[in-house]
């Protein structure tokens, strides 16, 4: 087969799963527990190592050209969660492609030594090399330049609209993520953990100086995507969570006020709410001002930090992950709040799974959930390992389902 014939046929089988009913069926469950009128809580599985999916028959990538292989890749991880794993999964009814928008750097750049223990996987291990050891490097901090490469869009456009004619529409998107707030993952790659953690309480004069810069570069390149009409609410998803959401017009163009906002600062596990408070809330709370709703927290436990984070303007939605204590966390959220939970991956990495502990697991936050009556939703993600074996994540999903349908 030819790489047209390859992803027209994928593309058919996509677009007849994109018009099944399902998928506005788990629209409105998405909508209704992101605006805390929750019909059922709902279930994604993301973050998922396809390295180890691989072999799979369907995973099996057949096109040669660069273009027709970024589509058929696109198809086939769609096809294979639908198919497998889709929980309360959204399909698209249009491809999208990003388009040719070329973001500069900071002025910093990332030095590092990594080591691989799984050949093929993108997560490893991270040794950083501290590139802002005093305050005269921080001057080298500054808000990126943005490039837009008009004609390629439009070139790319063509091309897939010829590829794909008759089938699915293509959707060209803009930035996405760029409500994005996580200064501290920057900061930790370009310092080092030991470094910044260390400088909390050794120079905080310093850290000060150096958010203080890097909100105001931030803030500059967000404004920047916002006049030049670049920022894009292209959905359903954003980072591991669905974004439909009733409070948010994204039908005209976008701005802060159409957009999550998203934070978290997970080097920030192992520091106190007092710290927490003072070198990155307070400095969150200003970037998430105008934004018109904020989601908050990755895989940092927050259960001891709710009150601080109940601080941040427009908070709507708050990640619970495993390491966090559930049941605090709910009692302090309260009704007002979505409770965002990620259940632990390292129960779909062994050889067998434990079934007890995973309905334990999510049998906990949701008995936590109903009490205080918070809408709530499950992302399993960080998943490093299934164990080569893609029945874990089949059997998991089975669980998770047949327990929030309860």
């Amino acid at each position: 087969m030819t790489d047209r014939e390859i992803i027209r046929s994928l593309a058919t089988e996509y677009a007849q799963y994109a018009n099944d009913p399902k998928n506005k069926e788990n629209e409105k469950l998405f909508r209704a527990v992101n605006g805390k009128k929750m019909i059922r809580p709902v279930v994604l599985i993301d973050e998922i190592p396809w390295n180890q999916l691989s072999g799979e028959d369907e995973m099996k990538m057949q096109c040669a050209g660069e273009m027709e292989r970024a589509v058929e890749w696109f198809l086939r991880n769609q096809l294979y969660r639908w198919k497998h794993f889709p929980c309360d999964m959204i399909l698209t009814p249009y491809i999208p492609w990003g388009r040719h928008i070329k973001v500069g750097s900071y002025g910093v750049e990332v030095h590092e030594n990594i080591l691989a223990a799984d050949k093929g996987n993108n997560i490893v291990s991270h040794a950083y090399i501290d590139q802002l050891p005093d305050e005269e490097s921080i001057d080298k901090l500054h808000a990126p330049t943005i490039e837009v490469d008009e004609a390629a869009d439009k070139r790319d456009e063509e091309r897939l609209n010829d590829l794909l004619s008759g089938i699915l529409p293509v959707r060209m998107t803009g930035i996405t993520y760029a409500g994005f707030y996580e200064p501290w993952d920057d900061i930790a790659m370009w310092r080092g953990a030991e470094n910044l953690l260390w400088d909390l309480i050794d120079r905080p004069e310093y850290t000060h100086m150096l958010m203080e810069k890097l909100l105001s570069v931030r803030m500059e390149h967000f404004d920047r995507l916002e006049k030049m009409n670049l920022l894009d609410a292209c959905g359903p998803y954003i980072h591991c969570t669905v974004g439909f959401a009733d409070d948010l017009d994204t039908t005209g163009s976008i701005t802060r006020k159409n957009m999550w906002g998203r934070g978290a600062a997970q080097i920030f596990a192992s520091v106190s709410p007092r710290m927490t408070q003072e070198f990155e809330i307070d400095y969150a709370k200003r970037f998430f001002e105008g934004f018109g709703l904020v989601y908050y927290g990755c895989c940092e436990p927050l259960d001891k930090k709710i009150d601080i984070v109940k601080k941040l303007p427009n908070l709507r939605k708050v990640s619970i992950t495993p390491w966090a204590n559930v049941d605090e966390s709910a009692d302090k959220l309260g009704s007002d709040y979505v409770l965002a939970y990620k259940p632990n991956p390292a129960f779909v990495a062994t050889e067998t799974l434990d079934e007890s502990a995973i309905e334990n697991e999510i049998r906990r936050a949701l008995n936590a959930c109903r009490r205080n009556g918070i809408s709530c939703e499950f992302t399993l993600k960080d998943i490093s390992s299934i164990h080569r074996n893609p029945q874990n994540l089949e059997r998991w999903a089975e669980i998770a389902m047949r327990l929030v349908t309860e």
